[in-house]
């Protein structure tokens, strides 16, 4: 250890260092000598061997006081004075106010042996003698306890001062006392032991300073983490080991619970896994069941738990009679009954028993009997071994809502709270509708995960009181994000939300958004309730720029570019406590463009690069439409719901003005289950269909422009890629030599161009199931599932097929013909002109500055000028090699794809991994079977 030096100014005594056995808390001894001339009685502590000192280089260690003989019998007397001798800090009558020694009263050695103790147990004094004991002039000599100058923590690198400080009762300027330092020190190693960390050692060393004062320093060796090595089972025949450590919270230390905090000891959990074994058997039909003890050994050198326990199984009981025998005079005891989940002949389970109570106790609570006791009274026969059951519902007087309490909101308004609640102060209580108001809040996302309404005694034995005890969480939201995405590639995101504006409920957003194919920027703001009522208004404003593009071998390329922006105008009402009516009116301009430089020639969309299909969708349109909608949502939360159903039916008719005419109509629903365990099991379906309302537009025109159908691929049909479900058109190049006759079309899908079309009419379902998994799994994040899927997008027109190209002619003039049969074609050529229609033609000097130029024969510095020079110039092509073009996808016929997902909050963000497989598809269908999504917030 590195010493500690004193103050140079002050001589002092050697710096001397107590160890941890010394603060360990050996018991105090009397001392007294009271013969004639005997030295003075002292009370001190029982000294051991010092440890090393903590000097200065010049200072050497002081040794131990010597220990003094025991208290003998002595004189007694009346006492003629008292003088306190030794004392810095601590004033004499502090000191006599600790003994019953007074001047003028009588005393014995009992007297003044008491004193001392007295004045150790202060915990003032580190040390005390009276002297004249045998003369009654007492003279108390002291050494007062030092002044603690600062106490340090050397060792500790898994707990932070911060952690262990404002866990200490030792602070700086108190006095220091042996059994203050014990106490940290137990304290200490009790938080390490929280840790899990029972190896842990705390040595406790003191440094004197000048002045009576000395520094506390807390020498710490962490050691390892205790884990739990093994995990023994005694008695258990019926159930194997395996199967019932999965039932328990702890785990023992393996490579696959690495990152596991449950792989550590704690006593806690210890008592929680006995009461999860008792739980296991009884709800598999052992009612007898116990656990004989459970036993946890730390091994010698500390560093893992064996834990054993010793179980009794007992034999499988069934249920017999079930009966329900109720003092309610509303209730059908034979109804109930039978409406329970366990039957004769079923096997005991516990949990059907607790979800029974559950059950009556809700029945009652709907007729407004809150306080409704169920008792479930057993009769066991261990010679049938079954279980005979009575329900025996007690006598209740209806119950009315007193009032209704909420706390714990400190920015959210009361109102905004009590709008949500389904009953009303004088109301009759209903445990429904009390339920569903505990959905609704849950459902804001303003408070605390899993919050209850709670349910308390009112004035009198039929009024109830019922506590909404919110924790408020927040709900501000700012945020940049970058990641990276299967679909988009690259990602930008910055956004700023307050879903609890100003506590009013008001939801108030403002994004941006940046990735390789897309661009936005939305602002947006929704009243929920407006002017108190319960309608809700809102709006955005945006400006969206999407790219659409279609890969070619390992190259995405971009086909088409769509600007919208606009605005939307939405509002609701609620019909009834499920149904919403709501109604929307939007305003936006697209602007669908092509890049001129790759799919124009001379100035205008050229078919042979971009296809007719592009061609005839640029434009500029303004879209004008009102929607209106219905919906039914029961669900028990918006936000990650477990149970409930949700129906959505909207219709949207474009053609208030602007320049498209349409109806479109959209239907969704899901279903949630929550299964018991963790499991949640959901179906969803969605589908849709939009009709123009145009005249028709030309033949192979579909009414319908590109921009405006439904699209169907990734991500919300796993197993397919973006927009790889439905019609399409493929463009396949031929290869080989036109001459010869060789040409053949090009097989390898990822040398095809590919452009989805959209559909006017698409359906969509899936059935997932959540998986729960362990303890440690948990923990970090992960909540896989398994799904499979079904849809198609169907119902366009098919477009009109881009120029047919030329045939090679032998040289007799006959038709040539590939190997196969199918005509030779030749690559097509077109004239290249400039801005103005005129012919550009290529000039063939090789000393002209001049490129290209509007004169057959010489050059001009500008097109259309004079034409200066003798050199004929060749005329400006560009050559299409020869394609097919293939109309495919456009089938109603289910595709089917079947996949595994896990959503991970990793520490580096959000992570979604999906790998799906289609096992149904149509001719031109794109699939895909890994895609995932990542980012991070910074």
């Amino acid at each position: 250890m590195k010493s500690v030096k004193a103050n140079k100014t002050s001589a002092r005594a050697a710096a001397v260092l107590m160890t941890g056995t010394i603060l360990s808390g050996l018991p105090l001894t009397a001392q007294a000598q009271t013969a004639p001339g005997a030295p003075p009685v002292r009370r001190t502590t029982a000294p051991t061997q010092a440890a090393p000192a903590r000097t200065t280089p010049a200072t050497a260690p002081a040794q131990a006081p010597a220990a003094t003989p025991a208290v003998t019998p002595g004189p007694t007397g009346t006492v003629r004075s008292i003088r306190v001798e030794g004392s810095q800090r601590v004033e004499q009558d502090t000191v006599l106010s600790y003994t019953k020694l007074r001047v003028g009263q009588p005393y014995s050695n009992e007297i003044v042996d008491q004193a001392i103790k007295d004045l150790l147990a202060s915990d003032l004094l580190a040390d005390v003698s009276i002297a004249g004991v045998e003369t009654g002039d007492l003279v108390i000599r002291i050494r007062e306890n030092p002044i603690i100058n600062r106490v340090v923590l050397e060792g500790n690198k898994r707990l932070k001062n911060d952690k262990i400080e404002k866990e200490l009762k030792l602070r700086p300027r108190q006095i220091f006392t042996r059994t203050a330092v014990r106490a940290d020190v137990a304290r200490i190693v009790e938080l390490y032991r929280r840790q899990g960390r029972f190896a842990a050692i705390v040595e406790p060393k003191m440094v004197s300073l000048d002045q009576n004062r000395v520094d506390v320093i807390f020498e710490i060796r962490e050691g390892p983490k205790s884990k739990v090595r093994q995990i023994n089972i005694i008695g258990n025949e019926v159930f194997d080991d395996g199967e019932l450590r999965k039932e328990m919270a702890t785990k023992e230390a393996r490579l696959l619970t690495l990152l596991s905090s449950n792989t550590s000891y704690d006593q806690d959990r210890l008592a929680y896994d006995q009461q999860k074994l008792r739980q296991f058997y009884l709800t598999n039909g052992y009612a007898d069941f116990r656990v004989i003890s459970a036993v946890a050994e730390l091994t010698p050198d500390k560093r893992d738990f064996i834990i054993t326990y010793v179980v009794e199984e007992g034999p499988r009981y069934k249920f017999g009679e079930v009966t329900v025998d109720s003092a309610i005079r509303d209730f059908n005891n034979t109804t109930l009954a039978a409406s329970l989940p366990m039957k004769k002949g079923d096997w005991y389970d516990a949990k059907k028993v607790e979800d029974s109570v559950d059950q009556l106790q809700e029945a009652a609570g709907l007729f407004g009997y809150a306080f409704s006791e169920v008792d479930p009274e057993f009769q066991r026969d261990r010679d049938s071994l079954t279980m005979t059951l009575n329900f025996n519902i007690k006598e209740a007087n209806r119950t009315y809502i007193e009032r209704i309490d909420i706390t714990g909101n400190t920015q959210t308004q009361d109102k905004i709270v009590r709008r949500e609640m389904r009953v009303a102060e004088g109301d009759a209580f209903n445990t429904f509708l009390v339920k569903r108001s505990t959905d609704r809040i849950n459902s804001l996302g303003y408070f605390q995960d899993k919050f209850e309404i709670e349910q308390k005694p009112g004035s009198a034995p039929d009024r109830i009181v019922l506590a909404a005890n919110v924790e408020e969480k927040a709900t501000g939201e700012l945020s940049l994000s970058a990641g990276f995405s299967s679909l988009e590639r690259f990602i930008l995101q910055a956004s700023i939300r307050q879903r609890n504006f100003r506590g009013k409920g008001q939801d108030l957003r403002a994004s941006v958004n940046y990735s390789s194919y897309s661009k936005s920027v939305e602002l947006g703001f929704t009243e929920p309730y407006l002017f108190d009522k319960n309608i809700a208004l809102g709006g955005t404003i945006f400006r969206r720029d999407y790219n659409a593009f279609q890969f070619l071998g390992n190259d995405r390329q971009t086909t088409y570019s769509q600007v919208s922006t606009g605005f939307q105008i939405a509002a609701g009402i609620p019909l009834t406590e499920y149904w919403t009516l709501s109604a929307r009116y939007n305003l936006t301009q697209d602007e669908v463009g092509l890049d001129q430089s790759t799919f124009f020639t001379n100035g205008v969309c050229d078919p042979l690069r971009a296809g007719r299909y592009l061609c005839d969708a640029l434009g500029n349109r303004l879209t004008s439409s009102v929607g209106f909608g219905v919906t039914y949502d029961s669900l028990n939360s918006r936000l990650r719901p477990t149970a409930g159903q949700r129906l959505s039916l909207g219709v949207d008719f474009a053609g208030l003005g602007g320049d498209v005419k349409y109806v479109r109509g959209r239907a969704e629903g899901s279903k949630f289950w929550g299964l018991g365990s963790g499991f949640i099991f959901s179906v969803l379906a969605e589908g849709g269909y939009i009709h123009s309302l145009e005249d028709s537009r030309g033949e192979g025109i579909d009414r319908i422009r590109i921009t405006d159908r439904f699209y169907l691929g990734e991500p919300q049909f796993r197993g397919f890629d973006i927009r790889g479900v439905g019609p399409r058109i493929q463009r396949i190049q031929y290869t080989g030599d036109a001459a010869s006759g060789t040409q053949a079309l090009v097989t390898d899908r990822d040398q095809i161009i590919d452009d989805p079309l959209g559909g006017r009419a698409y359906y969509l379902g899936r059935a997932e199931l959540e998986i729960p998994l362990g303890a440690g799994a948990r923990e970090l994040g992960l909540r896989p599932s398994i799904y499979v899927q079904a849809g198609a997008l169907f119902g366009v027109t098919q477009p009109r097929a881009t120029l047919q190209f030329p045939q090679a002619r032998n040289a007799d003039g006959s038709l040539r013909f590939n190997a196969d049969g199918s005509p030779t074609l030749l690559p097509f050529t077109q004239y290249l002109k400039d801005n103005q229609g005129r012919q550009l033609y290529i000039v063939n000097n090789s000393d002209s500055t001049i490129a290209t130029t509007t004169c057959s024969v010489g050059t001009s510095p500008t097109n259309g000028g004079p034409c200066v020079g003798s050199q004929i110039n060749t005329p400006a092509t560009s050559e299409t090699p020869a394609f097919f073009e293939r109309f495919t996808g456009d089938s109603a016929k289910p595709r089917l794809s079947i996949g595994i997902g896990v959503n991970w909050n990793s520490p580096f963000g959000p992570l979604r991994i999906d790998l799906a497989r289609a096992l149904l598809t149509q001719p031109g269908d794109d699939t895909k079977l890994l895609t995932f999504n990542v980012g991070t917030q910074f």
